[in-house]
C-alpha cells in the first residue's frame, strides 16, 4: 500500500540527515512523524521511526557530554568525493586505504580491530578524493552511527576477500545494509513499498587477488552471484590494479576536471576545478566566484567537445579536461 507522504515530510527528513546533534535529530524525527498520515500502508514506517526516536531519546537521557559533542563516526567530507570503505573483518580495509591513501590506521590480522571510521585521501590524477576506512560490519558489534556515516556517503566500496567465502561475505553485507535502509543504487527499482531507502553507488572489491593463479577464483566468484555486478579484483599486498581502483573510484563518482584560463595567459593545469557529469560554464562560474557567476555573458573552450577557443554560452555542458576561460 502506497505511503503519499506529504513535502513536509521530506523537507524534515532532509533536516534529519544533516543534523548533527542528537537534539536536533530528535526534533526532526518529531517532526516528520507528525506530517505521516496514518494508514496501513505506513505502519512499518512509523515503527521504523519510533523506534529510531526512543533509542535517540535513551542517549540523550544518558550521555553525560554536551549536546554538541562531535561523533567519531561524523567525518566531514574534503575533496571531491567521500567513498566509505565497508564489508566483514578482516577482508583488508584497513590496509586498501592505508595503501592508497596518507591516513594510518591500525592493519593487523587480527579482526575488529579498527573501531572508529579513519578517513585519508587518495590521488588520481591532480584531484584528491576521501576514502574513510570503516569498522567491519557485524550485528554483534556495529555501531548504529556507522550506517549514518555510510549514508552520507557518495560511494561505497564493499571489499569482500577473494580467498574466504566472498559470496557469502557480499550476500551478508547487503543483508545488514538493507536491515538498516540502504542499498545499492542500481537496486533501487526493486523497492516500491512505503520504506525511506538511501541508494548510493557501489562498488565490489574482490581483494586478495594477488595474481593471475587466483583470477579463475574471481571468474568464478562473477558467476556465482545471480547477477551482474561491478567487481574489481585487486591485491593491497601486491598492489595488483590498485590504479584501475582508483580510475574506477572517479568514475563512479562521475565527476570531471575543468581547467581556467586568463585572457592572455596558459591555463592553469595544476588545480583544477572538480564538477559533476553535465554540470555547465555557469556552473563553474560560481564556483570561481559569486560575481563571475552573477556576471558571465560567454566563454571560451578548450576541449575534446569544442573546438579550440570555440565562444559558448553559459549553458554549456562543460567535459572532463576543458580548459574554460570566462568572459565578463
Amino acid at each position: 500500500m502506497p505511503t503519499n507522504l506529504p513535502p513536509d515530510y521530506f523537507e524534515a527528513e532532509k533536516l534529519y540527515r544533516g543534523a548533527e546533534s542528537t537534539p536536533e535529530k530528535i526534533a526532526c524525527l518529531e517532526e516528520m512523524m507528525s506530517t505521516i498520515p496514518k494508514h496501513k500502508g505506513t505502519d512499518h514506517l512509523r515503527a521504523d521511526l519510533r523506534r529510531q526516536l526512543s533509542k535517540l531519546k535513551a542517549e540523550k537521557k544518558s550521555s553525560k557530554r554536551p549536546s554538541k559533542h562531535q561523533s567519531a563516526f561524523r567525518v566531514i567530507k574534503e575533496g571531491a568525493g567521500q567513498v566509505a570503505v565497508i564489508g566483514p573483518a578482516n577482508v583488508g580495509k584497513s590496509a586498501l586505504v592505508a595503501k592508497l591513501t596518507n591516513a594510518t590506521p591500525e592493519v593487523s590480522e587480527a579482526p575488529y580491530t579498527t573501531w572508529n571510521p579513519t578517513p585519508g585521501m587518495m590521488l588520481v590524477g591532480n584531484v584528491q578524493i576521501q576514502l574513510v576506512d570503516t569498522p567491519p560490519l557485524d550485528r554483534d558489534y556495529v555501531e548504529s552511527e556507522l550506517f549514518d556515516l555510510i549514508r552520507r556517503a557518495d560511494l561505497i566500496l564493499l571489499v569482500v576477500d577473494l580467498q574466504t567465502y566472498p559470496v557469502e561475505q557480499l550476500t551478508d553485507t547487503l543483508t545488514i545494509l538493507e536491515e538498516h535502509n540502504i542499498a545499492p543504487l542500481h537496486y533501487k527499482e526493486r523497492y516500491t513499498d512505503e520504506r525511506y531507502i538511501s541508494f548510493i553507488p557501489l562498488l565490489v572489491i574482490a581483494n586478495k587477488c594477488d595474481d593471475k593463479s587466483c583470477d579463475g577464483v574471481f571468474d568464478i566468484f562473477g558467476e556465482l552471484l545471480e547477477e551482474e555486478w561491478p567487481l574489481l579484483p585487486v591485491s593491497v599486498t601486491n598492489e595488483r590494479n590498485l590504479e584501475e581502483l582508483k580510475q574506477a573510484v572517479f568514475d563512479e563518482l562521475e565527476i570531471i576536471r575543468v581547467f581556467s584560463k586568463i585572457p592572455g595567459k596558459d591555463p592553469d593545469l595544476d588545480e583544477p576545478f572538480v564538477l559533476k557529469k553535465g554540470n555547465t560554464v555557469a556552473d563553474m562560474a560560481a564556483m570561481v566566484h559569486q560575481d563571475f557567476y552573477e556576471n558571465l555573458k560567454a566563454a571560451r573552450v578548450w576541449g575534446s567537445s569544442a573546438f579550440d577557443g570555440q565562444m559558448v554560452q553559459k549553458d554549456y555542458p562543460l567535459q572532463d579536461g576543458d580548459i574554460v576561460e570566462l568572459r565578463i
